[in-house]
């Protein structure tokens, strides 16, 4: 067993790719900056060169564009944007043309291609840099989104995502991911060992619930139900939903068989979201598998506000998941008291900007 930082498992990544495919590129603004998207791209430009390690102007619909014509002439691009939001610019090139191109010309062209985009709370950044937009992009046809919640699905997730797919591949990174360490298992290169390329993974056991969770909301559950297994002898299944648009219903519902109860946290809206996609597979799978209504823990429903105080009332925190369970239990919760280290803005390592 070893220990990795998430941000050096992306650096580890993006250099592995570069090196074993000579024609892989990276674009994106900041990408040669000394601070290189949060560490993860720091280096590659002195060791790589200018001409594949690409600082660009902020131009992200041409961007993207340029990257879909290196993917059709053979090339591996991988596009990063320091905030998800900006991938919005380029809306029309990844949902119109990557995400369709193989399909229109029957096959005849393969698009394979990662964007790395960065989500997550910081220090106040407003409503256009805070967005988390998975489920947008899960709604298409055509594209592949992942939400590493740890650095060994960082590693092999983008192993095979570059050597093994032949479609454009969404990376939604947390920030406040990026300074924390993992233990990993010691052949983390190993794709053998994957059941599936994206997967949907049981990362606690439990009985009684089950909670199903997306990229930094998976530590989250951890915590909470260790704290409810102490406190209250509650046993949640925690299950890292891995790729919001490759969900395993087999696994899934072979744990709700077990718990018939359901939560899902998630670091985005519930409204036609991950939460009512989980609700949806459910419905439609087995209506009666759950004796008691889901709850879904989710940010609040209004653009993120840029106060600090808001902002901490915007993001779900570990006292509304921990409560979340217990009323879908049907456990008095009015009391519930969490220890000051459990805070979610003290547990994190403090986001450092300044971007």
């Amino acid at each position: 067993m070893k220990n990795i930082i998430y941000s050096d498992a992306l650096n580890f990544s993006m250099k592995s790719i570069l090196e074993k495919n000579e024609k892989s590129v990276i674009l994106g603004q900041g990408v040669s900056d000394h601070k290189g998207i949060f560490g993860s791209t720091t280096g590659l430009t002195d060791q790589f060169g200018s001409n594949r390690v690409i600082d660009v102007p902020l131009s992200e619909e041409a961007i993207t564009g340029i990257g879909l014509g290196l993917s059709l002439n053979g090339y591996y691009p991988i596009m990063t944007h320091i905030r998800a939001d900006f991938s919005f610019l380029a809306m029309n090139q990844i949902i119109n043309l990557f995400a369709k191109y193989k399909y229109m010309y029957g096959g005849q062209f393969s698009v394979p291609g990662l964007i790395r985009l960065v989500v997550g709370r910081s220090w106040g950044q407003g409503a256009q840099h805070s967005q988390s937009p998975q489920s947008l992009f899960s709604h298409i046809p055509g594209l592949t989104v992942i939400m590493p919640s740890n650095s060994l699905d960082v590693i092999q997730q983008y192993k095979y995502a570059s050597e093994n797919y032949d479609s454009l591949v969404i990376s939604i990174e947390h920030r406040l991911l990026y300074d924390l360490e993992f233990v990993c298992n010691e052949d983390v290169y190993d794709l053998d060992s994957l059941q599936s390329p994206w997967g949907t993974k049981i990362k606690r056991v439990g009985t009684d619930i089950t909670i199903i969770a997306t990229s930094i909301m998976v530590l989250e559950a951890l915590r909470a139900s260790e704290f409810l297994s102490e406190n209250y002898e509650i046993e949640c299944e925690v299950l890292d939903l891995g790729s919001p648009s490759h969900p395993d219903r087999q696994v899934i519902l072979e744990s709700l068989g077990k718990t018939r109860k359901l939560i899902v946290a998630d670091t985005s809206w519930s409204a036609y979201g991950v939460a009512a996609e989980i609700a949806r597979i459910v419905v439609e799978s087995n209506p009666n598998i759950l004796n008691s209504p889901m709850r879904s823990v989710t940010t609040v429903a209004t653009p993120c506000p840029t106060g600090k105080s808001l902002e901490d009332i915007f993001y779900p925190s570990l006292r509304d998941l921990t409560s979340a369970v217990l009323q879908v239990i049907d456990k008095k919760f009015d009391n519930v008291k969490l220890s000051s280290d459990l805070s979610f803005r003290d547990y994190y390592i403090k986001f450092k900007g300044p971007f």
